[in-house]
């Protein structure tokens, strides 16, 4: 069990870089950061650095079974756990019926988990150190002395789009026909972005994208040769004792320097039928995820529609919650909840089933959750989206956008937002 002690900083901003610079001598590393983002619901910390592994877990999509076996780990040690679950799991979770055969440049696992030597938790001007015995402490120390910058050599990244704008509005029309033949109501239709033969500085990527989005659920995350760099606003799922948190987010303007656009920008969104329904829509499909967990009568819509703005964009997020029993395993509330609503669709076996035939490329961590467990069995995940992924090996660089298409959706106009979404993430590469 990791004990945590008060850890002396000078300088919280001096000292988080040097702590990142320690995520290139180790193969596993997380960083979360909340980026002072103030008033979004149920926040809990600044944030989290996880690094280096004593034990970790890993499953690829030939293994079967996997949220079973990630339980009997996760029992076994008890322990802190950081990790995420890619959007490919929904094959083992309806295994049989769903599947993935399109493009995949990143090969990620489908689930990977690690139990880290050393936690670091910042909340304000706080700063602890979490370690599983007091001599690791100095070790700590002793390894940040040593941290370099390792000079990485970044070449130009060209990206090239997967489809061409007029196959993504063919496309559009022809997910707009399922709707009108009654076999989905709305589908989250995502596409790539990507780079070939790239070779990217990962670190000054990532700090280039947080500064430019400071987002309230920003990842930056390395397992051995794949590397996510997340400016996400959207939280997947957040478990505090007994009770269960969503807040899926349907609902995009972008922002504008000029404060009466702005302002104009947010009133049209909290106006427009389109956006609300499509909020609506999910909020409905998260609910009935729940009920398939939580006590009874226990479901609640505490906030809809609310308007939260962001460096790039202004967002509505819906917030639903639930009470589930003492029984209910992370094997069952993940089951009954991934993927999450936001990037399916509904009903959402349908939209996954949908999503796999008019999408190019698979989606991996997109769409996928990274987060935390504590040893309690408290958890806290965002939803990958707004994210850069890299693999160092294969030296392939993939960008994932996606919009909800509904009956009223006008197809230049989802794909002009999935490039309002991408903006942050080319500018970052630049």
């Amino acid at each position: 069990m990791h004990q945590f002690y008060t850890f002396s900083v000078d300088d919280i901003s001096i000292f988080k870089e040097k702590v990142l610079k320690l995520s290139s001598i180790v193969n596993n590393f997380c960083y979360l950061d909340a980026n002072n983002y103030t008033g979004y619901p149920y926040s809990s910390f600044g944030s989290f650095f996880a690094i280096d592994a004593i034990h970790t877990i890993t499953f690829s999509r030939e293994d079967k079974n996997i949220l079973q076996q990630f339980e009997v780990f996760r029992k076994a040690h008890q322990s802190w756990l950081f990790g995420f679950l890619s959007y490919e799991l929904k094959n083992d979770i309806e295994y049989g019926t769903l599947y993935s055969n399109n493009i995949d440049g990143i090969d990620n696992p489908v689930l990977n988990f690690f139990i880290p030597k050393y936690i670091i938790k910042i909340e304000d001007k706080k700063v602890e150190l979490g370690v599983l015995n007091i001599d690791a402490v100095q070790e700590f120390e002793t390894l940040l002395n040593q941290a370099e910058q390792i000079i990485k050599t970044a070449s130009e990244v060209k990206i090239k789009h997967r489809i061409t704008k007029e196959q993504y509005v063919e496309n559009v029309r022809l997910i707009q026909e399922q709707i009108r033949i009654g076999n989905v109501y709305e589908m989250n239709f995502c596409q790539e972005f990507y780079s070939e033969n790239s070779k990217i500085d990962t670190l000054e990527t990532f700090r280039k994208l947080n500064e430019l989005s400071q987002a309230p659920f920003s990842c930056y995350f390395k397992n051995n040769q794949n590397y996510l760099m997340c400016a996400s606003p959207e939280r997947f799922l957040k478990k505090s004792k007994q009770k269960l948190i969503t807040q899926p987010i349907k609902g995009t303007r972008k922002r504008s320097i000029n404060t009466i656009e702005d302002n104009n920008n947010k009133q049209e969104l909290l106006s427009n039928e389109k956006e609300l329904s499509e909020n609506v829509m999910i909020v409905d499909l998260v609910r009935n995820d729940f009920s398939k967990i939580a006590t009874k009568n226990s479901v609640q819509v505490e906030e809809l529609f609310g308007l939260y703005s962001f460096k790039q964009v202004h967002q509505l997020i819906s917030t639903i919650s639930c009470q589930i029993g003492e029984e209910k395993s992370f094997k069952d509330i993940i089951e009954a909840m991934f993927p999450m609503g936001s990037m399916t669709g509904a009903p959402k076996l349908a939209a996954m089933q949908l999503a796999e035939k008019y999408e190019q490329t698979q989606r991996g961590m997109y769409s996928g959750a990274v987060g935390y467990i504590t040893p309690k069995g408290n958890f806290d995940f965002n939803v990958v989206i707004r994210s850069i992924l890299y693999n160092a090996k294969n030296q392939y660089v993939s960008i994932q956008t996606g919009s909800a298409i509904t009956i009223e959706s006008i197809a230049e106009q989802e794909y002009e937002e999935c490039l309002v979404k991408a903006q942050a993430l080319f500018e970052a590469l630049k």
